[in-house]
């Protein structure tokens, strides 16, 4: 055991080192970070804030530090900012410190002392650090909802991170009248992830579904309006969460790495380039300085190469370059507590400048996406400068979607919203604007005899059969399927007109004269 003289010693001898490196911490900032000084200019609401978990019982999940055998339904911890017009005069707002302590519960160490937050997770425990632990944020807990349907944002947090990650950018869209719900990026069995990426690019997808169908719970939700937003990893798992979810409506992307790690979404049977048709965002870091390059052996392709960019043709991108930005300080928690890569990073007032414009961005991406707004369109499609913004900070592209063909599929979904009534004015008024439109005569015996052989569409597909014999006059075919129509439905004079009609193309016509037999008898 060793001896009391010896623990001392230990000790002096830490504490020592200890002084001298908070000493050497104080004396080298230069400027410091808060909540204040990125100073986003929040909304007229006020932001209510719950954090609760749910679980999905189709998947299981381990407690990492347990160590045990135990298998539970997979918990999905939901993060959830909301606008509420509830009075907040007799309110605590939260402190960031209320934040970490959910991170606590994420990481799976619920019961760790508030005091030994920054060291033992992922930030140096400093001065500055510890003082960031009292700002006082803009979200009040457990406020009342406010009235009417609102549009909502799914976030996605990056690699292995927590919900509440991006907090300030959370609470500010809350604040403008959005809703936004968040949970932890976790591993397929544990908290952490495993080496295959494809598996957990697949698991957060299913993640960020389970809180779909969660904001499906919420009366306040515009299931109209849902938009994507992820950070790193999770603009990465949100392409294929568009892929195969028709009620996305927008992506946004704060540096994702779909832009480093194409090949990854190619592994996924789910992705496709060509199912991207909703407005993409992408804001992207900085270019890596050439010796950051070389000395963590970085590819310079990095710089240069995006080919999910390239490779989109049914949608408009946005993609902007943020010059004084580098990947961690697309977050709050980055922002705030990040170490300071000297070699490229910029200064703390430039960092928090860049953050709060990146934040304006994507309000005014989202205001423009789901809700129409006109201002909000201009300010994402004026160039920066005209936005009052220098080259130095941000530059940005613009890439139009391609010219598409539209296929019957476009027509018949049309002709569905409006109960396939007036299908002639709409196949002119589409023909007009689409000259080249082909509409095939075997889709539409098709999906005229689908309709027509239900009893509760059976006039919807009269009306196809309609239309079809009507662009396609010389069709036996067309004119022996709409008299099988009539006749399903009983009216025995239509069906022998028809058929006779039918015979006259093609006299040969073996079921129209078998038919006439039958009803002339």
């Amino acid at each position: 055991m060793p001896s009391l003289k010896v623990n001392t010693n230990r000790f002096i001898m830490r504490l020592t080192i200890l002084l001298f490196l908070i000493f050497l911490q104080t004396n080298s900032i230069v400027s410091q970070t808060s909540l204040d000084e990125i100073d986003l200019d929040n909304g007229k609401f006020k932001v209510g804030f719950q954090h609760y978990t749910s679980y999905d019982s189709t998947r299981t999940y381990s407690r990492v530090f347990d160590y045990t055998n135990e298998k539970i339904e997979r918990p999905i911890l939901v993060s959830i900012w909301y606008p509420t017009e509830q009075n907040v005069d007799d309110a605590e707002p939260l402190t960031v410190l209320d934040y970490l302590e959910i991170l606590k519960e994420e990481e799976e160490w619920e019961h760790l002392p508030n005091d030994q937050i920054l060291k033992w997770f992922y930030y140096q425990n400093t001065p500055a650090n510890q003082k960031h632990l009292t700002e006082i944020t803009t979200a009040y807990a457990n406020m009342e909802f406010a009235k009417g349907k609102l549009p909502t944002v799914i976030y996605r947090p990056s690699f292995q991170a927590s919900s509440i990650e991006n907090f300030a950018l959370c609470e500010y869209l809350a604040s403008h009248g959005f809703v936004v719900i968040s949970s932890p990026s976790r591993g397929t069995e544990t908290r952490w992830f495993s080496s295959n990426s494809a598996r957990e690019i697949e698991t957060q997808a299913r993640d960020t579904e389970f809180l779909i169908k969660e904001a499906g719970k919420f009366s306040f939700v515009d299931h109209e309006k849902i938009a994507l937003m992820g950070f790193s990893f999770g603009g990465l798992s949100n392409i294929i969460v568009q892929n195969r979810n028709d009620n996305i409506k927008a992506i946004v992307s704060l540096d994702g790495t779909e832009r480093y790690q194409y090949e990854s979404l190619e592994q996924s049977p789910f992705f496709d380039a060509e199912k991207i048709d909703v407005p993409y965002a992408h804001m992207a870091q900085k270019e890596i300085p050439e010796t950051v390059l070389k000395e963590d052996k970085i590819d310079s392709e990095l710089n240069t190469v995006f080919q999910l960019y390239d490779s989109i043709v049914n949608s408009k991108v946005h993609r902007l370059r943020f010059h004084n930005l580098t990947h961690s300080y697309f977050s709050t928690l980055g922002v705030l507590f990040a170490d300071r890569d000297k070699r490229q990073d910029k200064s703390d007032s430039e960092i928090m400048e860049s953050y709060k414009w990146a934040a304006m961005y994507t309000l005014n991406f989202l205001e423009a996406t789901l809700n129409k707004d006109k201002k909000a369109l201009g300010f994402i499609e004026n160039s920066p400068e005209n936005n009052g913004i220098g080259k130095k900070l941000i530059t940005q592209k613009i890439k139009q979607p391609q010219k598409q063909v539209f296929t019957f599929q476009d027509f018949n979904q049309l002709a569905l919203n409006q109960n396939y009534e007036n299908l002639v004015q709409l196949h002119d008024s589409i023909l007009a604007m689409h000259p080249s439109l082909e509409i095939p005569e075997g889709n539409l015996n098709v999906l005229g005899l689908q309709l027509v052989f239900n009893p509760e569409t059976s006039l919807q597909g009269i009306n196809v059969f309609l239309l079809a014999t009507k662009l396609y006059p010389n069709s036996s075919n067309l004119y022996d399927s709409l008299a099988e129509g009539y006749l399903f439905m009983g009216d025995k004079a239509k069906a022998v007109e028809n058929f006779e009609k039918s015979l006259k193309l093609n006299p040969q016509s073996q079921n129209a004269l078998h038919r006439l037999q039958q009803l002339k008898k």
